[in-house]
């Protein structure tokens, strides 16, 4: 029997452990697309938000939230493809500040007396952009670490294949 050094323990602990870091990550993803949400979906602007544009934007969360979760199981059990899918779900996320936040924020407000010359203002503008960013970092945190995990694991479990052939 050989020796086990540190590093080869650490990998055998992958094949009995679940990957909760990025898994945990996503679902952090999850919260800061569901403060990003509520912030625009709570701004009354003069019927700005009640166009045909936000019902889009409200399957598009939900179609979001539903992957991101989906994602975060499969990464939790080395899945690589869904470390993948956490990725362009986060490149997705930065693509969104260019929609409804960009677009709000250069909108002139359409309310006579508003305190804000655009429909959101500077503070909620700066707040949902660092929601939308802070998801997408954690997403493609997640990705990149689901990546690194699950490639060591498989390699692990390939040459353990090939130890058991030979031996």
């Amino acid at each position: 029997m050989s020796q086990y050094n540190a590093a080869d323990i650490k990998k055998d602990r992958l094949r009995f452990t679940k990957n909760k870091q990025s898994s945990g990550l996503i679902l952090l993803s999850i919260a800061a697309n569901a403060l990003y949400f509520v912030s625009i979906y709570s701004s009354d602007v003069g019927g700005y938000y009640y166009r045909f544009f936000i019902v889009l934007s409200i399957v598009y969360n939900l179609i979001f939230m539903l992957t991101a979760f989906l994602a975060s199981e499969g990464v939790k059990n080395y899945k690589l493809s869904y470390a993948y899918t956490a990725i362009v779900l986060g490149a997705l996320q930065v693509a969104r500040i260019f929609f409804i936040p960009m677009r709000a924020h250069r909108e002139p407000n359409p309310v006579v007396g508003a305190e804000t010359l655009t429909v959101m203002s500077g503070g909620q503008f700066r707040y949902v952009t660092a929601c939308l960013l802070i998801s997408a970092a954690l997403l493609i945190c997640a990705g990149v670490i689901g990546i690194r995990k699950s490639t060591v694991l498989s390699k692990y479990q390939a040459e353990l294949r090939q130890m058991n052939r030979e031996g």
